[in-house]
């Protein structure tokens, strides 16, 4: 997928309008729609805003990678192993 194929399927994933993520970001609608119709791209900064708020890499924004994070920082052991078996359990109990 390419940059603005990244950001409107991540901003959908997350059920935000245009509007939601501009706010979240500091930005306006229209940037949004610029970025998503490929109109303009993302400043560098911005790009590194719009990796941290969804989660990803830079190189997954602009598709270079498929690989997704979830963060974890700042949970407990016991939170993690729910996640963990949670994961498990959606990929059939696959480690």
């Amino acid at each position: 997928m390419t940059l603005n194929e990244n950001i409107k399927q991540l901003r959908l994933a997350r059920n935000l309008s245009q509007v939601d993520l501009a706010k979240k970001l500091g930005v306006t609608k229209q940037s949004i729609s610029n970025w998503e119709n490929n109109n303009i791209q993302p400043s560098i900064d911005m790009l590194i805003r719009l990796s941290n708020y969804f989660s990803v890499s830079t190189d997954y924004m602009l598709g270079l990678e498929e690989r997704k994070f979830i963060e974890i920082n700042g949970l407990t052991e016991r939170q993690l192993a729910h996640i963990m078996a949670v994961i498990n359990d959606i990929r059939g109990g696959k480690s």
